[in-house]
């Protein structure tokens, strides 16, 4: 929240979304977000993958997203039940194309033209120092996404 804070005069007039932490999102808000995008954000715990419909999402096209960054993958005891409860009501396959690489996969074929994902489990701490260096210079000095993301890396 104190990052979004920081940067806000730097985003457009239409910034516009849910925090998590507030309410979760129902799946026609996921849907109406990722349609009416150029750029998107996800900010959460375990795979975003398992926050939305899979079959729905697949069925979308998404090409007025330009960027999708996608910082997830974080677990606490909480959201691992959590996820855990809810996996077991799923396929193996259906669990496999939650990964990262799936994940941009997938998203790639709705139309997302640009996606920064975390491809490993990681911290809050780590994420918000992620988003930190993707908001400074994707939107302070204007970096390119290719740009920014080879900062990421060093």
């Amino acid at each position: 929240k104190e990052i979004l804070e920081k940067y806000h005069d730097l985003f457009t007039l239409q910034w516009e979304g849910v925090i998590g932490s507030i309410r979760v999102p129902s799946q026609a808000e996921w849907e109406q977000l990722l349609t009416n995008c150029s750029a998107f954000l996800f900010y959460g715990m375990e795979r975003l993958m398992s926050q939305t419909l899979l079959n729905r999402l697949v069925a979308m096209n998404i090409p007025k997203c330009h960027l999708m960054i996608i910082l997830d993958l974080v677990r606490s005891k909480q959201s691992y039940q959590r996820i855990t409860n809810s996996d077991i009501h799923k396929s193996c396959l259906h669990i496999a194309i939650e990964r990262p690489k799936e994940t941009a996969m997938l998203l790639s074929l709705t139309g997302v033209r640009c996606i920064i994902a975390n491809q490993w489990y990681t911290t809050l701490q780590e994420n918000a120092e992620r988003l930190e260096i993707l908001f400074e210079n994707l939107l302070s000095v204007g970096r390119t996404t290719g740009q920014t993301v080879r900062i990421l890396q060093k």
